[in-house]
Formats: C-alpha cells, structure tokens, sequence
C-alpha cells in the first residue's frame, strides 16, 4: 500500500508521516520524502540558488521520484538522494530504502504530479491555516537551516504563498481524507496507523 501524505508548509504532514513509522514499526512501512528530490543546484551561484522557486514542480526531479516509488512497489531497494537545504544542493550522501509493505510518500507537491497521484493508493492531505503554517516555517527555518525572519518572510511572499495557491491548495481536491487544521496529531495519527495495520494484517493472511 502507497500512502500519500500532502499539504502546505509547516501543514504537520511530515509529523504525522514519521511518527506513524514511529508506531507501526520501521520493519512494515517505510518513509519517503520529496523534499529530497530537489534538482540539485550546485551549478548556480548561491546568491542565485537563493533565490530559486522551491515551491513549483519543476524544482523536482519527479523522474528520479516515480522512479523510486516503482521501485519500492516492485520490492526493489532505492538510493535516496539527500538534500542540503543550507546550500541548496544535493549532498553526495545517500539513504539505502529498503521496501516495505507500506510505503508513505510525503511532499506539498506529490498531489501536483500526476504520475505520482495515480501510485498512490491512500491520498491524505493536512489543512491547516495560514498563519499556524507561516509560524512553524518561521521557526523552522531559523533553527534548523539557519536562515533570518527577513529571508524566510521574502521566500514566504515572493514563492511560497503564491504557489501554495496556485499548486497545493487545488490539489487538496485529489484526497481521499482530509486532516483538518494539523493539530489533531494524536487522533489523526491514530485513525492512520489502523489503516495500516489492517492493511498489514490482510496482507499477512494471504502469506499464510
């Protein structure tokens, strides 16, 4: 089972994502995360890299992305590009996937892609508000990836306000459950891993 977890910035998705892996167990569902499929940058200058659209889908390498959910769902392992956000550049690292009889697939932009969509066989999306959204990426941005109120607040009206409209919020149309307000962590949390330990349960009786 492919489970899709979309929503704004700061939604809560990411969360929910890592802490049903958390509860279900690493060894059953695995967790892959698109903002590890950004186009590596490091040809730009980084005054330039900077100032780069993060929030459209062309920002992606959704090849490399379906690719790696095909994978996945043929019980193929994947190597996992990782991101550098400080740099905006992808790091020479990688993360060995190994595949798992449920797969969640995070991202603001997974509902955007097509091909993405039509792998996925749970689409969940986090609607949470504005302003809750805007003060977790100010927080996270100044603690994790060491950037200013002012940078962050430009990014916010220059990029990602204007594409969460125009990419993220008409996607939501595309969920099967939505999550409201991002808040609800626990009892969303709960409601999900149900879903997956049913689906795990089915699966293990067919084995037998």
């Amino acid at each position: 089972m492919i489970i899709g977890i979309c929503g704004g910035t700061g939604s809560g998705k990411t969360t929910i994502a890592r802490k049903i892996v958390e509860a279900v167990g690493a060894r059953n569902v695995v967790l892959v995360e698109q903002d590890s499929y950004y186009r590596n940058l490091a040809d730009m200058p980084l005054d330039e890299r900077k100032q780069a659209n993060f929030d459209h889908p062309d920002s992606l390498d959704s090849d490399m992305l379906v690719n790696h959910i095909l994978r996945l769902k043929q019980g193929l392992e994947i190597e996992m590009p990782l991101y550098d956000f400080k740099t905006h550049t992808r790091s020479d690292k990688i993360e060995t996937i190994k595949p798992r009889p449920v797969v969640i697939v995070e991202g603001i932009l997974i509902f955007a892609e097509p091909r993405v969509l039509d792998l996925l066989d749970v689409r969940i999306f986090v609607d949470t508000p504005d302003d809750i959204r805007l003060l977790r990426r100010l927080r996270r941005d100044h603690d994790e990836r060491g950037r200013t109120y002012e940078r962050t607040m430009d990014q916010y009206q220059r990029t990602i306000r204007p594409m969460h409209f125009e990419f993220v919020e008409p996607s939501k149309r595309h969920a099967d459950i939505i999550i409201p307000e991002g808040g609800q962590i626990g009892v969303s949390v709960e409601f999900l891993c149900g879903l997956v330990r049913e689906r795990l349960a089915t699966e293990q009786k067919a084995v037998k």
